[in-house]
């Protein structure tokens, strides 16, 4: 067991109706009552990491620099922060100047030619 895996006592209120139908649970289950809430909370844990709109939260505010890596490490997993570290060192450095090949016509007829010149040469 690592030292991340170690018990840690918490201790919250909850309404009472809530403890006694966990209680209920348990018994019929026959397992204790830290049992159940810590398999809730494993279970909750994953399906909001896994949550599209959970990452995407994630993502906008590690990007944002609201967030550590080691947070987004801890809210993702180490794969997901690491290719949100990878995207957002994208971001952050200058746009590559390559000139738009000759062979292609990526625009079709659509394309339209735009003055960049303001004359403040």
């Amino acid at each position: 067991m690592s030292a991340s895996d170690d018990p840690r006592r918490v201790h919250f209120q909850s309404p009472e109706y809530l403890v006694e139908r966990l209680d209920a649970i348990a018994d019929l289950f026959d397992k204790d009552r830290t049992d159940l809430l810590v398999e809730a909370i494993r279970e909750y844990l994953e399906e909001t990491a896994d949550s599209e709109t959970f990452q995407e939260l994630v993502a906008t505010k590690y990007y944002d620099d609201q967030l550590e890596f080691e947070t987004v490490k801890q809210l993702v997993g180490a794969e997901t922060a690491q290719r949100l570290r990878l995207l957002k060192a994208d971001l952050e450095d200058e746009p590559l100047d390559l000139a738009a090949p000759d062979d292609v016509d990526i625009y079709g007829d659509d394309a339209a030619t735009v003055d960049t010149d303001d004359g403040d040469e």
